[in-house]
């Protein structure tokens, strides 16, 4: 059987719930499709240990509804993955949205059809859905990479990913684990493993920039002052660069002797979280001098830490600070004092393959494991969206119209894609991403209320805006040289940690949240200037 809504969904994180709300208040019928058995978008499938937001709680939720904000009561300044899914459950049970969220349900295709404007949208399960508008909600990272190692169905212990991490609890008491990753989730996960582990061994291909968590529970007092000024709190997330409540340090490098960047930076070390990277120069992503000096700073706290000098020097990258996103941990490089830890650098000498024993290096060494776990990374902006084999009005995949590279209209839209609309799809910005979603679904929804006011119901970007967009992110990535210089470095940000992909490709915005959200308003301010709005049965333009 086929059911039709006037909007499908497909994820259910911040994207969907945020999109359900929105289709509602259009007088939409819409459905939400969702892989898992409940809400949360990655906080459903990120539960392993040590999991937590590194953004603070008050920013990291749904803006639009101020009940929710004033009724749910965080613990802690950067939630945990129990207590965000937590809140997702909350969130939908509170607003009434659960009624409408289809879970254990995994999309693998979606056609639009020309001659009857609608989308087609098929299940694993055989189910088949149509709508007119289909909403893309699955998240910048949603597709994990899997292990590529040879040999793996060989291991006689057993094996994990992170992204895909079991319900039950895992125990590694007594036991040798072998950790792959060194990224955001290594960086969390690391610290909680090394506690009950009988043996950690850490394969690190990239070393990060890890500043200190800060964490610390929220005493009533705070929680009650954040409530009191979330008009305050949601104002500076629409200018902060990364849309987090922060001001900026309105203090460039040129502003203070060079002789005094270190209490600068002391400062913003102490503060934890992103504010080192937000609140201590204003020039710190552009200018490569202070760039190095706070890259060099890290360094430095690196070297006290940790005790044995080569594991530092191993510890220590040699890139720009930004040029890979910088993790936030907590007892990150303390961990690597501990007699039952050990960190390998694969850069030289990558793995090979999996034993039925352990992980081989090239060198032949292998390192023994009862448990090997891996954090590998996400085919972050296009994979999620590659998975659900998106057909336009000419048969062609999303992928196939994006080789060699995507090219969108906002991050939002995509001409030969009618009435199709994406969430942190490819050129949106990496930021704060519940408010990047909000103010995007916000142009989503004007889009269509323009639409229902004229009388039309085919909402498409031209090919000329998407092309002007593209152009337009790429001259905004040539402008950031740090943040370009990822590509040796493997950064995610740039496609550069998946085999294959093209690094010629813009895959995010790189103006800054506050400009993407500047620039969508002008586009709404223009009457949606970029979209063409046509009613299908004559094809006329209204």
């Amino acid at each position: 059987m086929t059911t039709h809504y006037d909007a499908v969904i497909v994820g259910g994180g911040f994207a969907g719930v945020r999109s359900l709300w929105e289709t509602r208040q259009l007088g939409l019928s819409a459905r939400v499709l969702e892989a898992g058995t409940s809400v949360g978008g990655t906080w459903y499938w990120n539960r392993y240990p040590g999991a937590r937001t590194d953004s603070e709680a008050w920013t990291y939720c749904f803006s639009f509804d101020d009940k929710l904000c004033q009724e749910w009561n965080w613990t802690e300044r950067f939630p945990g993955q129990p207590e965000v899914e937590a809140y997702f459950n909350h969130a939908v049970d509170s607003l009434d949205l659960r009624k409408d969220i289809q879970f254990t349900t995994r999309v693998n295709g979606c056609t639009y059809d020309e001659a009857s404007n609608t989308w087609t949208v098929s299940t694993t399960d055989g189910e088949t859905f149509t709508c007119r508008y289909l909403i893309s909600a699955t998240g910048l990272l949603h597709l994990a990479l899997k292990p590529p190692f040879p040999g793996l169905d060989s291991f006689r212990g057993e094996w994990m990913m992170t992204a895909k991490w079991p319900k039950e609890p895992v125990d590694f008491a007594g036991k040798k684990v072998v950790l792959i990753g060194t990224g955001a989730t290594g960086v969390q996960l690391i610290p909680v493993v090394a506690r009950d582990a009988a043996q950690l061994t850490v394969l690190q291909r990239t070393p990060n920039y890890v500043v200190p968590t800060r964490n610390h529970a929220l005493e009533p007092n705070h929680l009650a002052e954040i409530k009191r000024n979330y008009d305050k709190i949601w104002a500076q997330t629409d200018v902060q660069v990364f849309a987090f409540a922060m001001d900026a340090a309105n203090r460039m490098s040129t502003d203070v002797p060079k002789d005094q960047w270190n209490q600068v930076f002391d400062a913003g070390w102490e503060a934890g979280g992103f504010r080192f990277l937000f609140e201590t120069f204003d020039d710190l992503l552009v200018n490569t001098e202070v760039n190095e000096a706070a890259a060099e700073y890290v360094r430095n706290k690196i070297r006290a830490i940790v005790k044995d000098p080569a594991t530092a020097d191993l510890l220590c990258p040699t890139y720009y600070y930004g040029g890979k996103r910088p993790p936030m941990g907590t007892h990150y490089y303390e961990s690597f004092n501990r007699e039952n830890v050990k960190l390998v650098s694969v850069a030289n000498n990558a793995i090979t393959d999996v034993t039925e024993t352990g992980v081989r290096l090239a060198d032949g060494t292998v390192h023994e494991a009862d448990v090997i776990v891996f954090a590998l990374g996400f085919d972050a902006m296009t994979g999620a969206l590659a998975q659900m084999n998106v057909r336009g009005t000419d048969g062609r995949t999303l992928q196939e119209k994006w080789n060699p590279e995507p090219a969108t209209f906002m991050g939002i839209t995509v001409d030969g894609y009618p009435n199709f609309f994406m969430l942190s799809g490819p050129q949106s910005p990496f930021a704060n991403i519940p408010v990047v979603i909000d103010k995007s679904v916000k142009f989503i929804g004007g889009a269509i209320r323009k639409a229902q006011s004229v009388g039309a119901d085919v909402i498409e970007p031209t090919a000329e805006a998407a092309s002007a967009y593209n152009e337009h992110c790429k001259m905004l990535l040539d402008f950031n040289t740090i943040i370009k210089s990822g590509t040796s470095q493997h950064s995610w940000f740039l496609g550069a940690n998946v085999e294959g992909k093209s690094q010629s490709a813009v895959y995010f915005y790189f103006g800054g949240a506050a400009g993407f959200f500047g620039e969508l308003n002008g586009v709404m301010e223009k009457d949606f200037e970029g979209l063409s709005f046509s009613k299908h049965a004559d094809k006329a333009v209204v």
